[in-house]
């Protein structure tokens, strides 16, 4: 090996490192480790580029070493820092994660799908079928936040409407039908109320525990879809209805009424009615107005019209229904319960058998197919 070429390259090599990060005596124990290895393998056959080749195997020795001294200084540290023994205090950042991945950099609904995919661990069809839009569409929208986000620092977390859109949809998604989703959107959403002051936050807390208070009651015995109107409100939880109230009222108290709050005083309507006969629709219709208003959402606009059907009779209901987009999920379901309470059935008897076809789970879907036999049936008497 020619000693001339290697002392000649040797300060290059250490500049290179340098330059690179290492400190000054890391980076010569790094050049000397490389030299080593020169010795071995260089009389074999000089490399092309011999300062390149000396750059990458210094600062692979580097790295090496440096790896080394973080496993080592970890270890001493786990040594100093372990507890006393008994029961260790968990640590909980899935909040936190929550809001890094709702990045500046990205749009709202950017930001919602990607910490649904990589935080909430709902799938890209769950989250399509969330936003009513097709899977391939949604798919695209998470692989274009994941590349926006790839190259930028998570300093910046992102704000609390976003983090409270996520969390929301999460409940939806488990109160579909994955009860210990539900119950971890209310978890994150009891430690987020418990965090900042703000009455959007209340308002999904009592909206999510309203509805959640439900949940005993929603499914028959065999697993089958229970509607509300028919279910057994002895078995709703009477505390976690309490404590929605008392969240919500305290929320509308402060007189900056939000989306979230206007749900949870319609969840609140139909929790506070003794009977399904009871229940105050016309202030029911009134809250879904200033939802609309708030929002413009075409799901509310579907809620609504089923809304206005029991306040106001089933032909406005099919008004107010007429004025929507009939691809909406659901829309053929509504418009099957309105047409059955017009005195329809034929019509209502097609609609529940389109609307089963379209439903997005198995117990909505053989719901709705039973509604379908049941009225077929009536008709052939």
């Amino acid at each position: 090996m020619d000693e001339a070429l290697v002392r000649s390259l040797t300060p290059g090599v250490l500049t290179v490192l340098v330059r690179r990060g290492a400190d000054f005596a890391a980076a010569e124990d790094a050049v000397q480790e490389a030299l080593i290895e020169a010795v071995r393998v260089w009389p074999s056959g000089l490399p092309r580029d011999p300062k390149g080749w000396l750059v990458t195997v210094a600062w692979r020795k580097f790295l090496d070493q440096a790896r080394a001294d973080s496993a080592r200084r970890r270890r001493e540290d786990f040594v100093e820092e372990e507890p006393p023994p008994g029961p260790a205090p968990g640590a909980d950042d899935t909040l936190q994660l929550y809001f890094l991945c709702a990045h500046p950099s990205l749009t709202p609904s950017s930001a919602v799908a990607l910490t649904l995919r990589a935080v909430g661990g709902l799938t890209t069809r769950q989250i399509a079928r969330a936003y009513l839009v097709p899977e391939a569409t949604m798919a695209q929208r998470i692989s274009r936040a994941k590349r926006t986000v790839s190259g930028v620092r998570f300093d910046q977390p992102g704000d609390v409407a976003t983090v409270l859109r996520v969390l929301y949809l999460v409940f939806n998604e488990g109160y579909s039908g994955d009860v210990d989703l539900a119950a971890e959107a209310i978890r994150l959403t009891r430690q987020l109320a418990a965090a900042i002051d703000h009455p959007e936050v209340a308002g999904l807390l009592a909206l999510m525990l309203l509805h959640h208070a439900r949940r005993a009651s929603r499914t028959g015995p065999d697993g089958s879809l229970v509607p509300l109107a028919e279910q057994d409100r002895s078995r709703w939880d009477t505390r976690m209805i309490a404590e929605g109230v008392g969240i919500l009222q305290a929320a509308l108290a402060r007189d900056r009424l939000g989306e979230f709050q206007a749900q949870a005083a319609i969840a609140a309507l139909h929790a506070d009615a003794p009977t399904a006969g009871e229940t105050d629709w016309v202030q029911i219709v009134e809250w879904y107005d200033e939802l609309t208003r708030l929002t413009d959402s075409p799901v509310v606009r579907l809620n609504r019209a089923v809304a206005v059907g029991e306040a106001d009779g089933p032909r406005a209901g099919l008004a107010a229904l007429a004025a929507l987009d009939d691809s909406l999920p659901r829309y053929a379901a509504v418009a099957a319960y309105l047409h059955e309470r017009d005195g329809d059935p034929e019509t209502a008897a097609r609609l529940y058998a389109e609307a089963a076809h379209k439903a997005s789970n198995l117990a909505e879907r053989d719901y709705l197919t039973r509604q379908a036999a049941r009225l077929n049936a009536g008709r052939r008497r």
